[in-house]
């Protein structure tokens, strides 16, 4: 069978900051005008944006470019990134057009992370070689050390040396960002990227998942992908399945021995055993029978407080949405958490609109890990749940979306005060590009191994008791939001959405001919 191995990647080049030393225009999308008309100094300077913010924790700000292009398409980008560019861009502004900016900055303080192999955080100034002169060289030390940024030197007569540096700090994935840079004089750089993996797989490739419990009538099974492929589902909006990662995990927390009585119990099951035994033509001793009784009790009793579980994951679930929540690998110390956020009733849209910081954070908090003492006595808790894989790129409308933030000035030509940079220039293209893929990939596999009957001379005889099940949907069939975030600190790294996710293809095995 043929296992995907891509893992959870994320390549970003974020907010790339294209400068022009003479006049332009900007051209808005005719659609996004007959929305919304921007107005000019709209954000009153003395009052902080409703979207200042105030801490690295998920705020308004994180989800603000969801609401804005809330559309029908898979979107994914980096409130993250778009921090640490408005961040330099500050630096460079002076008079209202650095007020514009530190409105929606507040009090945010960037945080420094450490490359490593599974995760690059790089900025860089680009400069045409003939302007370097122009360039403000407090600006550049400014970038230097409080951005860890790189000063590049280029004659810009092709893309290549950009492309190249973005491709070398995404782990090449993305490529080729810039067709042409001949007319612009410096370009201002935040890339970002991870290529990291979940602690565990979501669904093992070897191991199956096999829960039963002694004597009861219940079983949960999942198998292991190098004996099933993945599993397609039906995804709303979409006219093909889903393919789709099957997890599941098991809590006993009901005590058959106290709540039916252990004389009550074993009086049932010798009743079923004496009738066995006479339709099998068996006799045993009453001393025989009692150690089969005996053993039949103790294997019963061996199922009350077990938990398993296939995977890692924590989940939340009510009447209006599920959550699904997973960690990725640890990498210098930091671990990144994917959340997944699918509304029940309703379309994700709406959800979206009416969402925010604190009801996703107030989610968050409520989230669930598999442990015995997170669930209900008297009661098996079966909690079973498909997740989509998806794979896509998008890119944000940038400047349109800052200018409805209040951003407005630093991209209009003579109203611009970037003269911390360099007198008389504007920001004349801002691109915000992400791509992600989310995979099964993973480090480990999970087991368990079922219990057997009563009585070792005859395996023939099985008594089993009905259990109460309190089952737990978990499949995510609907579009759905999702927030990868620093675990410790709540910085979120991206967010998006997800309304085509991947689409399944059987595996199709080779008919092999005998020779």
């Amino acid at each position: 069978m043929n296992n995907e191995n891509s893992g959870l990647w994320i390549g970003v080049v974020v907010f790339i900051i294209c400068v022009l030393g003479f006049s332009g225009y900007l051209v808005y999308d005719k659609v996004f005008k007959e929305k919304e008309p921007i107005v000019e100094n709209e954000v009153e300077q003395e009052n902080l944006s409703a979207y200042s913010l105030q801490s690295n924790d998920l705020e308004d700000f994180d989800l603000y470019f969801l609401k804005l292009e809330n559309n029908n398409k898979n979107i994914v980008y980096s409130p993250l990134s778009i921090k640490y560019a408005l961040e330099m861009l500050a630096e460079g502004a002076n008079g209202t057009t650095k007020e514009q900016i530190t409105n929606i900055l507040g009090s945010y303080k960037n945080r420094k992370y450490e490359n490593n192999e599974n995760r690059t955080f790089a900025n860089a100034l680009f400069i045409e070689e003939s302007y370097l002169g122009n360039i403000n060289e407090t600006f550049i030390n400014t970038l230097k050390s409080k951005f860890d940024a790189q000063v590049l030197f280029d004659s810009f007569n092709t893309p290549t040396v950009v492309n190249n540096w973005v491709s070398s700090k995404t782990f090449n994935l993305v490529n080729n960002l810039f067709d042409d840079l001949s007319t612009e004089k410096f370009v201002l750089i935040n890339a970002l990227a991870i290529d990291m993996e979940w602690v565990n797989k979501i669904q093992s490739e070897f191991e199956p998942y096999v829960i039963s419990y002694p004597h009861e009538r219940y079983n949960h099974n999942i198998w292991a992908l190098d004996t099933q492929d993945y599993t397609g589902i039906k995804f709303e909006g979409v006219t093909y399945e889903a393919k789709s990662s099957h997890f599941g995990a098991d809590i006993n927390k009901y005590d058959i021995i106290n709540t039916l009585g252990a004389d009550n119990i074993r009086s049932t099951v010798r009743e079923a055993y004496l009738k066995w035994l006479q339709e099998e033509g068996f006799e045993e001793t009453e001393e025989e029978i009692n150690k089969a009784l005996d053993e039949y009790m103790e294997s019963l009793a061996s199922g009350y407080k077990r938990i398993n579980s296939s995977t890692d994951f924590s989940y939340y679930v009510d009447d209006d949405v599920k959550v699904f929540a997973k960690d990725l690998k640890e990498y210098n110390g930091m671990t990144l958490e994917y959340v997944g956020i699918m509304p029940i009733k309703g379309s994700l849209d709406n959800y979206i609109i009416n969402t925010d910081a604190e009801s996703i954070n107030i989610l968050i908090n409520k989230l669930k890990s598999i442990k015995l003492e997170n669930f209900k006595e008297g009661v098996i808790t079966k909690i079973n749940g498909y997740v989509p894989m998806f794979n896509f790129e998008y890119e944000l409308k940038l400047i349109e979306d800052l200018n409805r933030l209040g951003i407005v000035d630093v991209f209009i030509p003579g109203k611009a005060d970037l003269s911390n940079i360099s007198e008389g220039v504007y920001i004349n293209k801002a691109i915000h590009k992400a791509n992600i893929e989310f995979s099964n990939d993973g480090i480990k596999a999970a087991a368990a191994t079922a219990l057997g009957g009563a009585g070792d001379d005859h395996d023939g005889f099985e008594y089993l008791f009905d259990v109460p099940v309190e089952e737990v949907d978990l499949t995510f069939n609907k579009p759905y939001m999702f927030i990868i975030r620093d675990k410790a600190t709540g910085e979120v790294w991206f967010t998006g959405t997800v309304k085509e996710p991947v689409k399944f293809e059987p595996y199709q095995y080779e008919d092999y001919e005998e020779e």
